[in-house]
């Protein structure tokens, strides 16, 4: 929060390289999942965006499952990937959406908020609150975070979280049931939880509720730009914060940035000033809507 209030925006930017959209100037022989190179390509590519958003944007958010499907080089990749993050003072949240319970959850959390790989991770919490205690653990111990599945920006969402009980939607009742944790993860300097939630841009409404049932929880906001969700339907759960503007949380953008329009066959020179000018826009974007404050009829 401490570096979004000082960028005056609260974009992160997602790092989703799809094989078939990465640029020719990194691409590398066939871009086949299997072969080593396309892993060693993907690293360049990502390693080349990071240092176009040093002192752009707070936070990154590595998708792991495109570094999976390369197999253990992917994996070593996305290893190599956080390391150079880290390196050039970027937070990083691996979204990886884990979850599971007992030892394996402790080992899911072990590799990847112990010590110095992600700063925060994603996690599921449809097997219970129980799954979700080593993550918060970890994270305690790591001075990291946790990001809790809570609202999704996809439209199949409804299956499950939008289904009634006792009156209340899934998806509120396991607002509240999160209520206490987010309370335990609150940190004094700044006063927001560092147990986050993810809430889509996509059901603005929906966002607010989650709001007020959790005043002090950071949101990882996707579903903005690629996805049709505006700058002001990403900030509808933000709330009033220092000077006015508003905040709560992180507003991801991946494709819109990472494979910016008409930058498809350009050459290296070509796709920096777009990557560039994409994030400028985005990061203007959202600026303009905290500093609007909340949209009529909220």
């Amino acid at each position: 929060m401490e570096r979004v209030r000082a960028l005056g925006h609260p974009l992160c930017a997602g790092l989703d390289p799809h094989l078939e959209r990465i640029p020719p100037p990194f691409r590398s022989g066939s871009m086949d999942p299997g072969h080593p190179a396309t892993a060693e390509a993907v690293e360049r590519f990502c390693v080349a965006v990071l240092d176009r958003l040093v002192d752009k944007v707070a936070v990154v958010k590595p998708q792991a499952a495109f570094f999976e499907r390369l197999g253990w080089p992917g994996m070593r990749a996305l290893e190599a990937v956080i390391a150079a993050a880290r390196e050039r003072g970027l937070l990083v949240l691996l979204d990886a959406k884990r979850g599971d319970i007992g030892s394996t959850a402790q080992a899911y959390a072990d590799a990847w908020l112990a010590g110095d790989r992600a700063d925060a991770l994603t996690v599921n919490p449809y097997l219970g609150l129980d799954s979700l205690e080593p993550f918060v653990k970890a994270a305690e111990a790591s001075h990291g975070g946790v990001f809790v599945l809570v609202r999704t920006s996809n439209p199949g969402a409804r299956d499950l979280q939008g289904l009634r009980s006792d009156g209340r939607r899934v998806f509120e009742r396991l607002a509240e049931a999160l209520a206490p944790l987010v309370e335990r993860c609150v940190a004094p300097r700044t006063g927001w939880s560092s147990l986050g939630l993810v809430v889509g841009a996509t059901w603005p409404e929906e966002s607010r509720r989650v709001r007020a049932l959790l005043p002090r929880a950071l949101f990882l906001v996707p579903g903005y730009g690629a996805q049709g969700a505006s700058a002001r339907d990403a900030l509808a759960g933000f709330a009033a914060g220092p000077g006015g503007r508003l905040e709560g949380g992180i507003v991801n953008s991946s494709r819109a940035l990472l494979f910016p329009a008409g930058a498809e066959d350009a050459d290296a020179a070509g796709w920096e000033r777009a990557l560039d000018e994409a994030v400028a826009r985005a990061a203007g974007e959202l600026a303009a809507a905290a500093q609007e404050g909340p949209a009529s009829g909220s």
